[in-house]
């Protein structure tokens, strides 16, 4: 088993133990993402930007990695409100072409830094 450990400036820096992503064989597990703006490590204000952030990070680290976000295989969405739900999918195809991963969308108490959004996913690069 070979593993690789995926890093971007363009995307925020860890802000506990965890890489960015680790890729093993194909496959690529991109840790979560909150709305960081990657050059200042604040949270963006609001959902919708929250959002955008979140997908944009994700994309920068499929990126160092060698892929897309349509690489996707699988995500799992987080939010501290599922009324947003609606607005995660208008996001979301945005940044991938049909057919869509696998996907589930858990609502939460809470989330890092008082973020209102979380997503991870895996990638398959084969």
């Amino acid at each position: 088993m070979t593993r690789k450990i995926i890093s971007t400036p363009n995307a925020p820096a860890a802000i506990g133990t965890y890489s960015q992503a680790v890729q093993v064989e194909n496959f690529v597990y991109m840790s979560g993402q909150i709305g960081l703006d990657p050059a200042t490590m604040l949270v963006v204000d609001g959902i919708d930007a929250q959002i955008v952030r979140v997908f944009e990070n994700l994309k920068a680290v499929a990126e160092a990695a060698g892929g897309t976000l349509n690489h996707a295989v699988k995500f799992n969405i987080y939010l501290t409100d599922l009324a947003n739900f609606a607005k995660v999918n208008e996001v979301m195809a945005r940044y991938l072409a049909e057919p869509y991963p696998a996907r589930a969308a858990i609502g939460v108490a809470s989330l890092p830094r008082g973020a209102l959004v979380e997503a991870e996913a895996v990638l398959y690069l084969g």
